[in-house]
């Protein structure tokens, strides 16, 4: 029986002193046996009935609100070893969001570190949940008392959990904008770990660097490094930072961005820094640019690979490291605009409306589905929409794409005009909510925009009620009031109609075509 949650427990066994896990923003080291002992104790304190035990049953949820560190980790861990199911808080989240996110998924605990107990205090005047527990210097302890006064026997739990149990589950706005929670097994993260395994190429020397927060699906990469024994270095991405870590851990691979690639060839001595160790860059959130790509694979001593995924189906296609020294070269270079083909253990296609496939032409336009045991079990509490994603076996993506005669697929539209800057996915239809609330507005469309630095950045498109005014500041103002600060416009244009089709349907492809004509993402 796969359980993720046992990862420390084999490698205490064999390799008791190597470090586990380096947490670089507190400058504290955790050994595969103190981790292991730390998981057990955790796991019997959120799972026992005696010796002050919380008796969480099974398939109980424990909320995390906090940055990436060794604490999160374990629990992780914990949760899987004691049949329980880890749900992640994304901290860039305001109180009002995370509190219906919260109210849907009905933690019986919540942990938060102690930079984020005035978050807890707003949350726990609005949410019912039995217990909250905080770690950190400026925390009550209770995270710690816990697991000092219970037991490091192995969990009662450990041993009968496991395969199609549920592990974690990941809010996502998805393709509507809603919060929904996109619940993951056992299975899931064990084939998803198996189609990263095959595609990152991993070795047991490995150390892997975790570039992004773990509240995202990327926390799925940094367990697999794990699962092989690997030391995982933990960070909140700084491009300096990421250099000197890379130089003194000797890390050899990380999941980036083009952002935050091209910041950290832009540190100033970034020649000085010994990064001979890395072996391979995985990048998403998108294409990369030709320039990029060219610029990267002539600073950075390894290898590229790109990986299209959904917290739904965590990564489904890979461009390989051979497609992106091809194209370099001039092999098919149009492939550096593909998100690749499928993986190891994930089946593609490309489908009209009926799922039949589309002539793979590289024009007809479809939409992405996928079939693999890496996708979730289905939305929490949302059997309408699990029946609409998951029909037959097939994980319907939302992405339209064309795919090619070897089978390479190019995404033509995001899923519902999602809008990805900086490696953050920002919902249109959240945008044009907030833009809504200035009492001006009439109507609004949001769309993406090319930025150098960002990849993405969010363009509000605003028609004013007859008879009023309002400025771009004040228009970027109301939204921000409603918005985590990322997801706000950069930019505001004021018009008098948008154009619509006869159903009265906003045509955004009509709004993004002059800033796309001549750029790398398809309009």
């Amino acid at each position: 029986m796969v359980n993720i949650g046992r990862i420390p427990q084999k490698w205490a066994a064999l390799t008791p002193g190597r470090d586990a896990i380096v947490d670089a923003p507190s400058g504290r080291r955790a050994d595969w046996k103190t981790l292991d002992e730390r998981v057990r104790r955790l796991a019997n304190g959120l799972a026992g009935t005696g010796d002050g035990g919380l008796g969480l049953g099974k398939g109980d949820r424990v909320a995390i609100l906090a940055k990436n560190s060794i604490e999160y980790q374990e629990l992780y861990y914990a949760a899987g070893r004691a049949g329980l199911v880890a749900q992640p808080l994304s901290w860039r989240l305001g109180a009002g969001e995370l509190t219906k996110i919260i109210a849907d998924a009905s933690p019986k605990a919540v942990v938060v570190s102690d930079e984020w107990l005035d978050t807890a205090k707003e949350l726990q005047s609005a949410v019912d949940v039995p217990t909250w527990l905080q770690y950190g210097a400026g925390g009550d302890g209770s995270y710690e008392d816990l697991i000092a006064r219970s037991s490091d026997d192995e969990p009662e739990r450990s041993s009968t959990t496991g395969d199609a149990d549920p592990f974690f589950i990941l809010y996502t706005g998805g393709t509507t904008g809603e919060s929904k929670g996109a619940l993951h097994s056992h299975t899931s993260a064990s084939f998803g770990m198996l189609n990263q395994t095959v595609a990152e190429r991993i070795v047991a020397t490995d150390v892997y660097m975790l570039t992004g927060q773990m509240y995202h699906i990327p926390v799925v990469l940094s367990m697999n490094y794990m699962r092989h024994g690997c030391p995982l270095v933990l960070m909140n991405f700084d491009a300096t930072t990421a250099l000197e870590l890379i130089q003194d851990e000797k890390v050899s691979a990380f999941l980036g961005i083009t952002t935050m690639l091209n910041w950290m060839m832009a540190v100033p001595g970034f020649s000085n820094y010994d990064i001979s160790s890395l072996r391979n860059i995985q990048y998403g959130g998108g294409p990369m640019p030709s320039s990029v790509v060219k610029a990267a694979l002539d600073n950075f001593p390894c290898t590229l690979i790109q990986g299209y995924g959904q917290t739904e189906g965590t990564t489904m296609c890979f461009l390989s490291q051979e497609d992106h020294l091809d194209a370099v070269r001039g092999v098919h270079p149009e492939r550096l605009m593909s998100c690749g083909r499928e993986g190891f253990v994930t089946e593609v296609r490309v489908v009209d409306p009926d799922g039949n496939e589309v002539p793979r032409d590289g024009r007809t336009a479809g939409e992405i589905v996928i079939r693999s045991e890496a996708n979730m079990l289905g939305y929490l509490n949302r059997p309408d929409l699990t029946a609409n994603t998951l029909r037959n076996g097939w994980m319907w993506t939302g992405d339209v794409a064309t795919w090619d005669s070897e089978s390479y697929v190019f995404i033509v539209d995001r899923a519902k005009d999602m809008i990805i800057s900086g490696g953050e996915n920002i919902y249109s239809i959240q945008v044009e909510e907030a833009v809504n609330q200035h009492p001006a507005v009439l109507e609004c469309a949001v769309i993406g925009v090319p930025d150098d630095e960002w990849g993405e950045s969010v363009k509000a498109f605003v028609v004013l009620k007859p008879e009023t005014s309002a400025t771009e500041a004040e228009i970027i103002a109301t939204a921000r009031n409603h918005l985590a600060s990322y997801q706000k416009p950069r930019s505001v244009e004021f018009v008098d109609a948008l154009p619509k089709a006869p159903t009265g349907k906003i045509l955004k492809r009509e709004l993004r075509r002059p800033f796309w004509a001549e750029r790398d993402r398809s309009v």
